[in-house]
């Protein structure tokens, strides 16, 4: 572009107005100014734009077919502009989450449900994956936020603690009649069980790894799958004893549809947070969800 959209700008006013005293209360300048804008502009163009009349100034055919395009443009900008203001106004915009399928079942469809009420006009994609996934994500700008679980780097995240969770074992009482009718003791369950974990690419199977290992356990038969709801289904079902997040089990712990295996070392409780990189500058969604999750309380 040969001249600057300021140039441009006093040109369309110019033709659309037909008088440069108009153009000059429009646009808050002088009349010599605007007549020395449209001056260079015709110089570097190399034609005329205008024509002086009695009444003002009428375009030329090299104006009129210049006017074409730069009207066009500057319709482009203001409808541009007028999205934009009626986005601000409405709250439009959008927000993409990074989170495993069991905490999007368990703890961030609570809080969406809300936040959609207040926001609905912010739509929400959701990214189902391991932790280590949406860290990677967020690593790479891929995600805006991902709800996971609390990191051991988090040089780069900001990270805001939302609950505690604690993992389980847990089976059926007929599962675990039938291994104290072979003779297994409580305190041997884990050995002689079917173990039913989830896979090694979530980072509660590498904590539940780090666990067994600490505590000398080691597993016999193993069944590893993709999802907590998984693992709790299969439990029912008799076939072994399955890692769960007890807060996940309340109700089969409730009616006893499935027992707790008493351990001899507990498991230390994790922290469970929302997590987005502090070296970026927000996103107006980011923010209004931000202030959203700190001041929100799941129940309430």
């Amino acid at each position: 572009m040969l001249q600057s959209l300021s140039s441009y700008r006093i040109f369309y006013t110019v033709a659309k107005t037909q008088n440069i005293s108009k153009a000059a209360k429009e646009l808050y300048i002088s009349q010599p100014a605007i007549s020395k804008s449209i001056q260079k502009l015709e110089e570097s163009l190399g034609c005329e734009l205008f024509r002086r009349s009695s009444r003002g100034v009428l375009l030329t055919e090299e104006g009129e077919l210049l006017f074409t395009h730069v009207s066009s443009a500057f319709e482009t900008l203001t409808l541009g502009e007028d999205k934009l203001k009626n986005s601000l106004e409405l709250g439009v915009g959008h927000l993409k989450i990074g989170v495993s399928s069991t905490l999007c079942k368990y703890m961030l469809l609570p809080y969406l449900k809300d936040f959609t009420k207040r926001y609905p006009h912010i739509n929400i994609s959701i990214v189902c994956q391991s932790t280590n996934e949406s860290l990677q994500m967020l690593e790479e700008n891929k995600i805006d936020i991902g709800l996971i679980a609390r990191p051991e780097n988090q040089k780069t995240l900001n990270f805001s603690n939302v609950a505690e969770i604690e993992d389980i074992f847990v089976a059926t009482e007929a599962y675990l009649n039938v291994l104290n009718a072979r003779g297994i003791s409580s305190d041997a369950i884990l050995q002689h069980s079917t173990l039913m974990l989830l896979d090694k690419h979530n980072m509660t199977r590498q904590y539940i790894d780090d666990y067994l290992q600490e505590n000398k356990i080691e597993t016999r038969d193993l069944i590893e799958v993709s999802t907590m709801d998984l693992l709790i289904d299969f439990a029912k079902t008799n076939l072994g004893v399955a890692c769960v997040i007890r807060q996940f089990v309340q109700n089969e712990l409730a009616n006893k549809e499935l027992l707790e295996i008493p351990l001899g070392f507990p498991i230390h409780k994790r922290e469970i947070g929302f997590a987005y990189k502090n070296t970026l500058k927000p996103s107006k969604s980011l923010e209004l969800f931000i202030d959203f999750y700190q001041n929100f309380h799941p129940g309430e």
